[in-house]
């Protein structure tokens, strides 16, 4: 069974950083394309940002494009999210998931595996 394990969100100030994590386990990881979701009060679930199995390839949302940068380490089973330059409006719950499919992946339908979340609160 495929587990994901999201770690690293918390409070913090408009403008600071802070690094999410999520620890695969369960599943060859290098066979998984890995995105992050994210899910803020009264909104909808948005697609984030991805990367493709290799990691040769990543995709983003225009609304976090140029602050966040996804990256994944096939040696630790991991996929990062760095945000930079945090925003109010960032503040939600952040998903890790992971897909089976190839090539970019931005749907959310399309990831079968996800983690429980990690709360990301962004004041001002």
């Amino acid at each position: 069974q495929v587990q994901l394990v999201e770690s690293g969100g918390g409070l913090v100030q408009a403008w600071d950083s802070l690094k999410l994590s999520c620890a695969v386990s369960g599943r060859t990881f290098s066979r998984l394309a890995m995105g992050w979701f994210r899910l803020a009060p009264g909104k909808e679930r948005e697609y984030v940002a991805m990367t493709t199995r290799s990691g040769g390839s990543t995709s983003y949302a225009d609304s976090v494009k140029g602050r966040f940068t996804i990256s994944r380490d096939n040696a630790k089973n991991t996929v990062y999210l760095h945000m930079n330059s945090l925003k109010p409006e960032d503040t939600a719950v952040y998903y890790c998931a992971a897909s089976s499919r190839y090539g970019e992946v931005r749907a959310g339908a399309e990831y079968e595996y996800w983690g429980q979340g990690t709360q990301v609160t962004v004041s001002s």
